[in-house]
């Protein structure tokens, strides 16, 4: 074994031991982390010194990086890493977003016809309590699902909006976007299961900041039967807890994981660097949506 492995989580989350990101990573290395990525959708790396550069070229040896839409919270100077921090610049001006406040679960991009599901999140200041994060595996989820519930989601696509994740942000900052990237996020629908490309097992899909309704059902209807997996599926046994470090990298899997932030002070500072990465289709579960056009079943 080129390093070492330590499991967080019976199903979801691995600590890999051993490794300096900022060094070039050879090929055997690279094709276990993937391996180890696909399997348990959480890696954690601990201590790293990370540059943006390295902390890009690390990741993209796992997926080909995306820009998001929020070109508002991009790095200056590696666009591709966006910064989510409460700090501000000489001017006053925040220099990231999702600065301070909780998150609900939420699954990343999954107002996007075809998300980009691979995530990372570097730590390099941090607040002294609060703002830990949670993972769900929502293939745990999905085998953990009483009989009936998975009957009546069989089938059923999700309506997903990025209006209503702007409107649930804490700062008001953080609820304007650009008309470009109205025009990228146009409410989109996707499967509530899917099958891994290889082992054909089950996930869910979910998103309780974006999710607005079921496709052909009506909206008071289709959230309650939401409500009601969501609340299976985020039960302690599926959930790994993370309390970040300062140099913590966590890599996570967008295509079968929700996550959640809890609160922290306002006034402590925190920083984080976060990346994107399109994941290799045939080893990982991608979602692929629609755009929701069906307009059955819409808010009434």
């Amino acid at each position: 074994m080129l390093f070492d492995t330590s499991p967080l989580h019976p199903t979801l989350a691995r600590e890999v031991i051993g490794l300096r990101l900022w060094e070039r990573q050879d090929d055997a290395t690279v094709a276990e982390l993937r391996a180890l990525y696909a399997r348990y959708g959480v890696l954690v790396f601990r201590r790293q010194a990370l540059s943006e550069a390295e902390l890009a070229a690390f990741c993209a040896l796992l997926g080909p990086l995306e820009r998001t839409v929020r070109s508002d919270w991009a790095s200056p100077s590696v666009p591709e890493v966006t910064v989510l921090s409460n700090l501000k610049d000489g001017l006053g001006r925040a220099i990231g977003g999702l600065g301070d406040g909780e998150l609900q679960w939420h699954s990343d991009q999954s107002y996007m016809v075809k998300p980009a599901t691979g995530a990372a999140l570097y730590a390099l200041e941090l607040p002294p309590e609060g703002g830990e994060t949670f993972w769900v595996d929502l293939r745990a989820a999905y085998a953990g699902l009483p009989r009936q519930l998975r009957a009546k989601i069989a089938g059923k696509r999700g309506v997903f909006d990025y209006t209503k994740r702007l409107a649930g942000y804490g700062r008001e900052a953080d609820q304007q976007i650009s008309e470009e990237a109205r025009r990228q996020t146009p409410p989109v629908t996707h499967a509530l299961v899917r099958a891994h490309p290889e082992t054909g097992e089950r996930s869910l899909y979910l998103d309780s900041t974006t999710t607005i309704g079921i496709d052909y059902m009506d909206t008071t209807s289709g959230l309650a039967l939401l409500d009601e997996v969501y609340e299976a599926a985020t039960s302690d046994e599926f959930v790994y807890a993370h309390q970040w470090q300062v140099g913590d990298l966590v890599v996570w899997d967008n295509g079968f994981t929700m996550h959640r932030r809890t609160p922290f002070d306002p006034g402590a500072r925190r920083l984080m660097k976060r990346m994107t990465m399109n994941l290799d289709r045939y080893t990982h579960v991608l979602p692929d949506g629609k755009l929701a056009l069906s307009e059955v079943g819409m808010p009434i």
